[in-house]
Protein backbone atom coordinates (compact mmCIF):
# COMPACT_ATOMS: atom_id res chain seq x y z
CA UNK A 1 0.00 0.00 0.00
CA UNK A 2 1.21 3.72 -0.32
CA UNK A 3 0.77 5.18 3.14
CA UNK A 4 1.15 8.74 4.47
CA UNK A 5 2.80 8.82 7.86
CA UNK A 6 2.16 12.22 9.36
CA UNK A 7 4.49 13.23 12.41
CA UNK A 8 6.73 10.29 11.18
CA UNK A 9 10.28 11.94 11.89
CA UNK A 10 8.96 12.04 15.40
CA UNK A 11 9.71 9.10 18.00
CA UNK A 12 6.50 6.79 17.50
CA UNK A 13 6.04 8.10 13.81
CA UNK A 14 9.41 7.20 12.75
CA UNK A 15 9.38 3.60 14.45
CA UNK A 16 5.65 2.81 12.77
CA UNK A 17 7.18 4.29 9.78
CA UNK A 18 10.11 1.87 9.86
CA UNK A 19 7.84 -1.41 10.43
CA UNK A 20 6.02 -0.08 7.23
CA UNK A 21 8.94 -0.30 5.12
CA UNK A 22 9.73 -3.16 6.56
CA UNK A 23 6.83 -4.61 5.27
CA UNK A 24 7.16 -3.49 2.03
CA UNK A 25 4.87 -0.47 1.92
CA UNK A 26 5.81 2.70 0.13
CA UNK A 27 6.07 5.29 3.02
CA UNK A 28 5.84 9.24 2.50
CA UNK A 29 6.13 10.99 5.81
CA UNK A 30 4.91 14.65 6.34
CA UNK A 31 6.84 16.10 9.06
CA UNK A 32 7.50 20.01 9.93
CA UNK A 33 10.32 19.10 11.75
CA UNK A 34 9.39 21.21 14.90
CA UNK A 35 10.11 18.59 17.18
CA UNK A 36 10.74 15.74 14.68
CA UNK A 37 14.35 15.02 13.21
CA UNK A 38 15.10 14.28 9.73
CA UNK A 39 17.58 11.71 10.66
CA UNK A 40 14.80 10.00 12.45
CA UNK A 41 13.07 9.48 8.74
CA UNK A 42 13.58 5.50 7.92
CA UNK A 43 15.97 5.08 4.61
CA UNK A 44 13.08 4.28 1.37
CA UNK A 45 10.54 6.73 2.86
CA UNK A 46 10.09 10.02 1.27
CA UNK A 47 9.91 12.75 3.23
CA UNK A 48 7.91 15.88 2.73
CA UNK A 49 9.27 18.88 5.39
CA UNK A 50 5.88 21.25 5.91
CA UNK A 51 3.04 22.04 7.82
CA UNK A 52 0.63 18.93 7.85
CA UNK A 53 -2.19 21.71 7.39
CA UNK A 54 -0.95 23.64 4.31
CA UNK A 55 -0.07 20.12 2.54
CA UNK A 56 -2.76 17.72 3.49
CA UNK A 57 -4.98 18.18 0.54
CA UNK A 58 -2.43 18.44 -2.33
CA UNK A 59 -0.85 15.15 -1.26
CA UNK A 60 -3.51 13.28 -0.56
CA UNK A 61 -4.49 14.59 -4.31
CA UNK A 62 -1.59 11.72 -5.16
CA UNK A 63 -3.13 8.79 -4.32
CA UNK A 64 -3.27 7.06 -1.22
CA UNK A 65 -4.53 4.16 0.35
CA UNK A 66 -4.44 5.09 3.77
CA UNK A 67 -2.97 7.39 6.65
CA UNK A 68 -1.11 6.88 10.01
CA UNK A 69 -1.58 10.30 11.85
CA UNK A 70 0.86 10.89 14.59
CA UNK A 71 1.59 14.80 13.95
CA UNK A 72 0.22 16.78 17.02
CA UNK A 73 1.76 19.01 20.13
CA UNK A 74 1.85 16.57 23.26
CA UNK A 75 3.14 18.71 25.69
CA UNK A 76 0.88 18.65 29.12
CA UNK A 77 2.11 21.12 30.57
CA UNK A 78 2.17 23.69 27.45
CA UNK A 79 -1.07 22.76 26.49
CA UNK A 80 -2.40 24.34 29.27
CA UNK A 81 -0.07 27.36 29.28
CA UNK A 82 -0.58 27.86 25.98
CA UNK A 83 -4.10 26.44 24.86
CA UNK A 84 -4.22 28.08 21.42
CA UNK A 85 -1.23 26.17 20.33
CA UNK A 86 -3.17 22.52 20.98
CA UNK A 87 -6.24 23.80 19.45
CA UNK A 88 -5.15 25.48 16.55
CA UNK A 89 -2.17 22.55 15.75
CA UNK A 90 -3.95 19.16 16.56
CA UNK A 91 -7.55 20.36 16.03
CA UNK A 92 -7.78 22.71 12.96
CA UNK A 93 -4.69 20.67 11.57
CA UNK A 94 -6.59 17.16 12.27
CA UNK A 95 -9.73 18.86 10.44
CA UNK A 96 -7.67 19.93 7.51
CA UNK A 97 -6.31 16.41 7.15
CA UNK A 98 -9.95 14.87 7.45
CA UNK A 99 -10.88 17.36 4.95
CA UNK A 100 -8.42 15.90 2.38
CA UNK A 101 -9.18 12.17 3.27
CA UNK A 102 -13.09 12.76 2.33
CA UNK A 103 -11.95 14.92 -0.69
CA UNK A 104 -9.49 12.42 -2.40
CA UNK A 105 -11.30 9.05 -1.24
CA UNK A 106 -8.58 8.30 0.81
CA UNK A 107 -9.98 4.69 2.52
CA UNK A 108 -8.21 3.96 6.00
CA UNK A 109 -7.18 6.43 8.72
CA UNK A 110 -5.35 5.25 11.99
CA UNK A 111 -5.38 8.24 14.37
CA UNK A 112 -2.50 7.92 17.59
CA UNK A 113 -4.67 9.29 20.17
CA UNK A 114 -3.83 9.23 23.95
CA UNK A 115 -5.37 7.31 27.03
CA UNK A 116 -5.37 10.58 28.29
CA UNK A 117 -8.73 11.42 26.98
CA UNK A 118 -9.93 9.37 29.99
CA UNK A 119 -8.45 11.86 32.69
CA UNK A 120 -8.85 10.58 36.04
CA UNK A 121 -10.16 6.96 35.86
CA UNK A 122 -12.26 5.46 37.63
CA UNK A 123 -11.67 2.22 36.82
CA UNK A 124 -8.43 0.40 36.34
CA UNK A 125 -7.26 -1.13 34.10
CA UNK A 126 -9.28 1.68 31.71
CA UNK A 127 -11.69 0.13 29.16
CA UNK A 128 -12.84 1.57 26.11
CA UNK A 129 -16.66 1.96 27.87
CA UNK A 130 -14.80 4.63 30.57
CA UNK A 131 -16.48 8.06 30.51
CA UNK A 132 -14.18 10.28 28.76
CA UNK A 133 -13.05 13.74 30.88
CA UNK A 134 -9.79 14.74 29.97
CA UNK A 135 -8.10 17.03 32.93
CA UNK A 136 -5.88 18.78 30.01
CA UNK A 137 -5.36 20.72 27.21
CA UNK A 138 -3.72 17.74 25.44
CA UNK A 139 -5.97 15.17 26.03
CA UNK A 140 -9.10 17.59 25.22
CA UNK A 141 -7.94 18.03 21.68
CA UNK A 142 -7.17 14.68 21.41
CA UNK A 143 -10.56 13.74 22.46
CA UNK A 144 -12.03 16.06 20.21
CA UNK A 145 -10.12 15.06 16.72
CA UNK A 146 -11.74 10.99 17.91
CA UNK A 147 -15.14 12.75 17.96
CA UNK A 148 -14.66 14.29 14.19
CA UNK A 149 -12.83 11.30 12.80
CA UNK A 150 -16.73 9.46 14.18
CA UNK A 151 -18.51 11.94 12.21
CA UNK A 152 -16.46 12.13 8.90
CA UNK A 153 -16.27 8.71 8.89
CA UNK A 154 -19.79 8.10 9.50
CA UNK A 155 -20.74 10.52 6.86
CA UNK A 156 -18.45 9.76 4.09
CA UNK A 157 -17.76 6.21 4.94
CA UNK A 158 -14.16 6.21 4.87
CA UNK A 159 -12.79 3.46 7.95
CA UNK A 160 -10.78 4.76 11.33
CA UNK A 161 -9.22 3.19 13.92
CA UNK A 162 -7.77 5.54 16.85
CA UNK A 163 -5.54 3.60 19.54
CA UNK A 164 -4.97 4.96 23.01
CA UNK A 165 -2.17 4.58 25.18
CA UNK A 166 -0.16 6.40 28.03
CA UNK A 167 3.72 5.98 28.25
CA UNK A 168 6.00 4.80 25.03
CA UNK A 169 9.77 3.51 25.82
CA UNK A 170 12.55 1.73 24.31
CA UNK A 171 13.58 1.85 20.90
CA UNK A 172 14.14 0.21 17.62
CA UNK A 173 16.80 -0.25 15.29
CA UNK A 174 18.31 2.98 14.85
CA UNK A 175 14.82 4.86 15.96
CA UNK A 176 14.70 6.06 19.41
CA UNK A 177 13.05 8.84 21.83
CA UNK A 178 14.51 12.35 20.77
CA UNK A 179 17.43 13.14 23.07
CA UNK A 180 15.57 16.56 24.29
CA UNK A 181 13.09 14.69 25.56
CA UNK A 182 13.45 15.76 29.62
CA UNK A 183 9.74 14.60 31.04
CA UNK A 184 9.57 10.77 30.95
CA UNK A 185 10.88 8.40 33.33
CA UNK A 186 13.08 6.29 31.66
CA UNK A 187 14.96 8.91 29.34
CA UNK A 188 15.77 10.51 33.09
CA UNK A 189 16.61 7.78 34.92
CA UNK A 190 19.09 6.42 31.79
CA UNK A 191 20.49 10.25 32.04
CA UNK A 192 21.06 9.73 35.79
CA UNK A 193 23.04 6.58 34.87
CA UNK A 194 25.10 8.64 32.49
CA UNK A 195 26.28 11.12 34.98
CA UNK A 196 23.90 13.96 33.13
CA UNK A 197 21.57 14.38 36.05
CA UNK A 198 22.66 13.78 39.70
CA UNK A 199 19.19 11.56 41.22
CA UNK A 200 15.81 11.16 39.94
CA UNK A 201 13.00 12.23 41.84
CA UNK A 202 10.37 10.73 43.45
CA UNK A 203 7.07 12.18 44.03
CA UNK A 204 5.43 10.27 47.33
CA UNK A 205 5.86 7.20 48.63
CA UNK A 206 2.71 6.75 50.04
CA UNK A 207 0.93 6.06 47.69
CA UNK A 208 -2.31 2.92 47.99
CA UNK A 209 0.07 0.95 45.98
CA UNK A 210 2.55 -2.20 46.53
CA UNK A 211 5.47 -0.37 46.93
CA UNK A 212 3.88 3.37 47.50
CA UNK A 213 5.03 5.08 44.47
CA UNK A 214 3.01 5.97 41.72
CA UNK A 215 1.98 2.88 39.01
CA UNK A 216 2.35 3.49 35.21
CA UNK A 217 1.38 2.22 32.16
CA UNK A 218 4.46 1.65 29.58
CA UNK A 219 4.55 -0.17 26.04
CA UNK A 220 7.64 -0.75 23.94
CA UNK A 221 7.98 1.36 20.68
CA UNK A 222 7.83 -1.56 18.11
CA UNK A 223 4.89 -3.37 20.42
CA UNK A 224 2.75 -0.08 19.40
CA UNK A 225 4.45 0.53 16.08
CA UNK A 226 2.77 -3.54 15.76
CA UNK A 227 -0.77 -1.90 16.96
CA UNK A 228 -0.72 0.28 14.61
CA UNK A 229 -0.22 -2.21 11.50
CA UNK A 230 -2.79 -4.34 12.97
CA UNK A 231 -4.98 -1.64 13.10
CA UNK A 232 -4.49 -0.27 9.46
CA UNK A 233 -5.45 -3.54 8.40
CA UNK A 234 -8.56 -4.17 10.57
CA UNK A 235 -10.20 -1.04 9.54
CA UNK A 236 -13.78 -1.25 7.92
CA UNK A 237 -15.57 0.94 6.02
CA UNK A 238 -17.60 3.64 8.00
CA UNK A 239 -16.33 2.29 11.21
CA UNK A 240 -14.54 4.35 13.41
CA UNK A 241 -13.27 1.55 16.08
CA UNK A 242 -11.55 2.79 19.16
CA UNK A 243 -9.09 0.80 20.78
CA UNK A 244 -6.93 1.17 24.50
CA UNK A 245 -3.30 -0.35 24.38
CA UNK A 246 -2.06 -1.01 28.28
CA UNK A 247 0.75 -3.48 29.66
CA UNK A 248 -1.52 -5.16 31.46
CA UNK A 249 -0.72 -4.42 34.84
CA UNK A 250 1.60 -0.85 34.87
CA UNK A 251 5.01 -0.17 36.36
CA UNK A 252 5.53 1.42 39.80
CA UNK A 253 8.42 4.48 39.96
CA UNK A 254 10.53 2.16 42.07
CA UNK A 255 9.62 -0.53 39.36
CA UNK A 256 11.27 1.43 36.98
CA UNK A 257 13.92 2.47 38.62
CA UNK A 258 15.17 -1.20 40.31
CA UNK A 259 15.10 -2.22 36.45
CA UNK A 260 17.25 0.26 35.35
CA UNK A 261 19.68 -0.09 37.74
CA UNK A 262 20.01 -3.66 37.07
CA UNK A 263 20.54 -3.07 33.06
CA UNK A 264 22.68 -0.10 33.42
CA UNK A 265 24.94 -1.66 36.04
CA UNK A 266 24.66 1.58 37.82
CA UNK A 267 23.43 2.73 41.39
CA UNK A 268 21.23 5.33 40.45
CA UNK A 269 20.59 7.87 43.35
CA UNK A 270 16.75 9.11 44.29
CA UNK A 271 15.52 11.62 45.66
CA UNK A 272 11.88 11.42 47.40
CA UNK A 273 9.47 14.17 47.71
CA UNK A 274 5.62 15.11 48.27
CA UNK A 275 3.15 13.74 46.09
CA UNK A 276 2.13 16.23 43.28
CA UNK A 277 -0.85 17.95 43.11
CA UNK A 278 -3.32 15.90 40.47
CA UNK A 279 -1.21 12.81 40.37
CA UNK A 280 -3.47 9.63 40.78
CA UNK A 281 -2.32 6.87 42.52
CA UNK A 282 -2.66 4.31 39.49
CA UNK A 283 -2.86 4.42 35.16
CA UNK A 284 -3.11 1.44 33.31
CA UNK A 285 -4.97 0.93 30.22
CA UNK A 286 -6.94 -2.45 29.32
CA UNK A 287 -5.99 -3.70 25.75
CA UNK A 288 -8.83 -6.52 25.99
CA UNK A 289 -10.66 -4.96 23.56
CA UNK A 290 -8.11 -5.44 20.97
CA UNK A 291 -6.21 -8.69 22.08
CA UNK A 292 -9.72 -9.82 21.46
CA UNK A 293 -10.55 -8.46 18.07
CA UNK A 294 -7.09 -7.98 16.68
CA UNK A 295 -5.01 -10.42 18.72
CA UNK A 296 -2.58 -7.52 19.30
CA UNK A 297 -0.96 -7.68 23.11
CA UNK A 298 2.13 -5.78 24.59
CA UNK A 299 5.22 -8.94 24.32
CA UNK A 300 8.09 -6.67 25.17
CA UNK A 301 8.67 -5.96 28.90
CA UNK A 302 10.26 -3.38 31.15
CA UNK A 303 13.59 -4.96 30.86
CA UNK A 304 13.32 -5.07 27.39
CA UNK A 305 11.95 -1.09 26.90
CA UNK A 306 15.28 -0.27 29.46
CA UNK A 307 17.51 -2.14 27.95
CA UNK A 308 16.82 -1.17 24.28
CA UNK A 309 16.93 2.50 25.41
CA UNK A 310 20.04 2.05 27.36
CA UNK A 311 21.69 0.51 24.54
CA UNK A 312 20.87 2.88 22.04
CA UNK A 313 21.70 6.54 24.59
CA UNK A 314 25.06 4.45 25.11
CA UNK A 315 25.33 4.75 21.54
CA UNK A 316 24.08 8.51 21.30
CA UNK A 317 26.05 9.35 24.03
CA UNK A 318 29.48 8.32 22.25
CA UNK A 319 29.06 10.40 19.11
Amino acid sequence: MKLLVTGGAGYVGSVCAARLVEFGHEVVVVDDLSTGHADAVPDGCRLVQADLADVADPLLAEGFDGVLHFAAKSLVGESMQDPAKYWAGNVLTSLRLLDAVQRHGTPRLVFSSTAAVYGEPDQIPIPESSATRPTNTYGATKLAIDHAITSYATAHGFAAVSLRYFNVAGAHGLFDEPATTETHLIPIVLQVALGQRDRVQIYGTDWPTEDGTCVRDYIHVTDLADAHLRALAACRPGEHRIYNLGNGAGFSVRDVIEVCREVTGTAIEVETGPRRAGDPAVLVASSAKIQSELGWRASRDLRAMAADAWQFTQARSSR
